[in-house]
């Protein structure tokens, strides 16, 4: 996507969850007041660290819609990093214009979200779907593009990037405030999610999960800023541990102490938590890479994983937006294989262990079939797989128009 879905939280408004979410150009760096100047990616443009954190969040995200782990969140906010890095390549961008740049990440997200959304309506419209006016979200997703209940596994993911295209909106404003005073703007980004939880509960509708979701992971996506803008590596590692674990401490408090609530601790129906473990564990991820300039450039010598992470990160929207329905492929597709004594016999078909490993040969053929779409909508010319001569340093090549990054994460 931590929510790749939300399962739980949705119960108020529309079922989420019924399963069994960038290349960097060299440039000047801010004057750091403390510590380790951070080294540049290696290449001069991946940052191998923050690609291979997006490829384990996609990971936990389809690990979690197919187990249900209620402390997948816990053990790796997929969602909170996933914001983190996507503001990181929005403050980057938007040292050029902010409307080609706006312009740019549209241009990047809807396509693909089209192509897949051609079949996923298709789908439902054969099992009888009859939509109403709120169709205009499944062009534009400023909202959640509902459908029928029969395909919300499908369609359900799609929160994510309706809050990842409002973020890209709202970019040009945010990071105007967040330079004014960066610090207390950060801190106080962890302001609205409060209020919405304690004070004012937002009302159950399209607007109001729209507007949780946007206070719950504010704190991530200012985060990227504070990366991109060299504020974290001014920052003395005590208070920012102090204030990690602090923030870490109440999520979960929070979601163990809420759980009565939701009939569950997963992070995914407690935004107050979310928001908080989120904050807590993505600033460690993000201050280790700022500070001490933590990098995974050693990846490159293992040819085969560095390769597996740079599809992992061109294909990132492919991926996400078939996992669900690869996994509901999956389900019919196992059943098949108990017509087959032998199957039958030496295959764990009842495990969700296999479920997952079907699953992902499911995503591959989709990253092969569809991913293209994705060059498409970067300006690039279409290609199976990225390049294995890009190396470890390059995205690619980007076509017209194209920000350097290979997706809009």
């Amino acid at each position: 996507m931590s929510r790749g879905v939300n399962r739980g939280r949705h119960a108020h408004y529309g079922p989420r969850g019924q399963a069994p979410g960038p290349a960097r150009e060299p440039g000047p760096e801010p004057e750091a007041a403390h510590g380790p100047r951070p080294s540049p990616p290696a290449g001069g443009g991946r940052d191998r660290y923050f690609d291979t954190l997006r490829a384990v969040a996609l990971v936990r995200v389809v690990a979690y819609h197919t187990f249900g782990w209620a402390w997948a969140g816990l053990v790796f906010p997929s969602m909170g990093v996933m914001f983190a890095l996507a503001g990181t390549l929005m403050a980057k961008s938007l040292e050029r214009p902010a409307v080609r740049v706006i312009r740019s990440r549209v241009r990047r997200l809807l396509p693909p979200m089209w192509f897949w959304g051609f079949f996923v309506v298709l789908a439902m419209l054969v099992h009888g779907w009859v939509p109403g006016r709120d169709i205009v979200y499944w062009v534009v997703p400023l909202g959640d593009p509902r459908g029928d209940a029969w395909g919300a596994q499908a369609w359900e993911v799609l929160w994510y990037l309706r809050t990842y295209l409002w973020f890209v909106l709202l970019s040009p404003l945010l990071l105007r405030v967040f330079r004014a005073a960066p610090v207390p703007v950060l801190l106080l980004s962890l302001v609205p999610v409060v209020v919405l939880t304690l004070v004012r509960r937002p009302p159950d509708d399209r607007l109001g999960v729209a507007l949780t979701d946007l206070a719950t992971f504010l704190f991530c996506w200012m985060l990227g800023f504070a990366h991109r803008d060299g504020v974290l590596h001014r920052l003395r590692p005590g208070p920012v541990v102090a204030a990690s674990l602090a923030a870490l401490a109440y999520g979960g408090w929070y979601a163990l102490t809420h759980q009565a609530e939701t009939g569950t601790y997963d992070l995914d129906d407690i935004p107050l938590a979310q928001a908080f473990w989120s904050a807590g564990f993505v600033t460690l991820l993000m201050y280790s890479k700022a500070y001490w300039a933590v990098d995974f450039a050693r990846l490159a010598r293992s040819r085969r994983l560095d390769r597996l992470v740079t599809v992992f990160n061109s294909r990132a929207v492919t991926l996400y937006l078939w996992h669900e329905v690869a996994l509901i492929l999956a389900v019919p597709l196992i059943d098949t294989f108990w017509d087959v004594p032998a199957f039958e016999r030496y295959l764990p078909l009842e495990s969700q262990w296999f479920l997952f490993g079907v699953a992902w040969v499911l995503i591959a053929a989709a990253v092969l079939l569809f991913g293209w779409v994705e060059d498409v909508a970067a300006g690039k010319r279409p290609r199976l797989l990225p390049s294995g001569c890009d190396g470890p340093g390059a995205r690619g090549t980007p076509g017209p128009g194209a920000d350097g990054a290979s997706g809009p994460y």
